[in-house]
């Protein structure tokens, strides 16, 4: 509000050199538009849009969350919604690109892997939401599980995919 008044008072002192010498009918209408951006100005203000937010501040969020969420030795205990495992993770790296997935909803993907295990990874995917002017994880959940083949060793095995940035679950 301060910054609107200020922003009042210099636009009525610039309105005032320019009217001298202005005929009273020109003198009306100058103060008819002033007026009704006045009014306008904290209408705007107001209905503005959420903040946008871009690739390093989603990566940001992440890493506090990361940090939030791992115990002291850098473990992540967490439940397989899935199978009701209990998971205890370690944080590896988060995934190249993030993204914005609506106005308000932004997305990660990272990767974890079992604790005694290096070579078992999950990914695992986090939606992030502003909340009082940061952005949040909201929700996470197992995208690719660890799997074991004869001809390619360990790899993460996906349970969804996304259509059109929502989930599309492949096996039942």
């Amino acid at each position: 509000m301060v910054f609107q008044a200020l922003e009042v008072r210099r636009l009525r002192a610039r309105i005032r050199a320019r009217l001298n010498g202005l005929s009273a009918a020109a003198v009306t209408t100058c103060i008819i538009l002033t007026t009704s951006c006045i009014v306008i100005m904290p209408l705007r203000a107001e209905n503005a849009k959420t903040p946008q937010y871009y690739a390093e501040d989603i990566k940001s969020a992440m890493q506090l969350h990361i940090a939030e969420i791992v115990n002291s030795e850098g473990d992540w205990a967490v439940v397989d919604d899935k199978t009701g495992e209990r998971l205890i993770l370690k944080f590896m790296q988060i995934h190249d690109p993030v993204r914005q997935i609506s106005e308000t909803v932004y997305f990660a993907c990272t990767d974890f892997h079992l604790k005694d295990h290096p070579e078992k990874v999950y990914d695992m995917d986090f939606w992030l939401e502003p909340v009082d002017g940061a952005l949040r994880v909201f929700r996470s959940k197992v995208h690719k599980e660890p799997r074991h083949a004869l001809l390619y060793g360990w790899y993460k095995h996906p349970r969804y995919t996304f259509v059109n940035d929502e989930i599309s679950y492949l096996y039942d």
